[in-house]
């Protein structure tokens, strides 16, 4: 089998230091395959990627209504997110509305992905708890469907519980794709994550996106947690981060979202297209330059200085840049906007 091309390359002075191999594909939400380089039926674990596939059935399952989420929550529990106070205290909340605490997270604990609220925190002499992991926002969610299902919520990132059984069927039914037998393992965050072909990935957040080709029960909690997210960008990442920074740039036009190992996707309504990619090297930073590639290719409105990012040393001299492969691309044409 043939190596996926190289979509990223990483340069030092006048020489290319790096390169970054991967596949990404563009569908549309009848199905269609738009775009793809690489092989896009390989099996990826989707990883943080698929979060609003996770909150998608607490939304539908009318939890989100029953403890009045705010698009600012609902936003969270699509999140992976710094650490930052305005996270923690959300997830907080949310978790109190319950009428549960911190420790009903199984999401394990670890030290805020923002620096800054890694520094604040250890600056205060505190330790980090579950709302710090960056996943606690889908915790909660996946708490919130439990409450309201009645179901315990002891056990809840079982892949056997009611509320993994509740969310592989909707990634099935949402992506097209089949789950039984696929595998499995538990994510960074112990919630399972299930391996499918990338292009079904993609095919998912096109529907995410054109809500209409989704099953009905689906159809308003998708609009709701898209509008959530890209209303409110900063709770899906933080200060900082490719996601927020994008979406807000784009003003709703785009609906981003990293995962783990180098994998982004995108759902891009004005097009009814789903845009996943993952990088052979699991590097998010290649994938951020990936997907920026792809969003300019487009047409939509992605700041120059994303496409090819300085790299500075401690110093802050000029070392190098990430750069596309333009001919990985070349194929690609604008369709945003029409």
């Amino acid at each position: 089998m043939s190596a996926n091309p190289v979509l990223v390359e990483v340069v030092r002075g006048d020489a290319v230091e790096s390169v970054h191999r991967g596949r990404a594909v563009i569908v549309r939400s009848s199905g269609e395959t738009l775009w793809s380089v690489g092989d896009v039926n390989a099996l990826t674990y989707p990883r943080s990627s698929i979060k609003a596939f996770q909150a998608l059935p607490m939304v539908s399952s009318g939890a989100a209504k029953a403890f009045a989420f705010t698009p600012e929550e609902l936003a969270l529990t699509c999140a992976s997110h710094n650490g930052e106070r305005r996270h923690t205290e959300t997830a907080m909340a949310m978790l109190s509305r319950m009428g549960l605490d911190e420790p009903a997270l199984e999401c394990g604990d670890h030290w805020p992905m923002g620096q800054q609220a890694l520094i604040d925190l250890a600056w205060e002499h505190q330790q980090p708890d579950a709302c710090h992991n960056n996943c606690s926002g889908k915790h909660v969610g996946m708490l919130a469907m439990a409450r309201h299902m009645g179901w315990d919520t002891e056990g809840y990132i079982n892949v056997d519980h009611p509320v993994q059984i509740a969310i592989r069927e909707c990634i099935e039914t949402c992506c097209d794709t089949r789950l039984d037998g696929a595998p499995v393992s538990p994510d960074g965050c112990s919630a399972p994550t299930w391996a499918m072909p990338l292009k079904n990935l993609a095919l998912g957040f096109a529907r995410f996106g054109d809500p209409d080709q989704l099953p009905a029960i689906y159809q308003q909690a998708a609009l709701q947690l898209y509008d959530a997210a890209v209303s409110e960008p900063y709770m899906v990442a933080g200060t900082g981060r490719y996601c927020s920074e994008l979406m807000a740039e784009l003003k709703g036009r785009v609906f981003l979202k990293v995962g783990a190992e180098g994998v982004y996707v995108a759902s891009i309504p004005e097009c009814n297209i789903g845009v996943a990619l993952k990088m052979d090297t699991g590097s998010s930073p290649a994938a951020e330059i990936a997907m920026t590639a792809i969003l300019g290719q487009l047409g939509l409105p992605v700041e120059a200085v994303r496409k090819s990012p300085e790299i500075r040393n401690w110093n802050k001299l000029l070392t190098g840049h990430w750069q596309a492969v333009d001919a990985s691309f070349a194929s690609l044409s604008p369709i945003a906007g029409r």
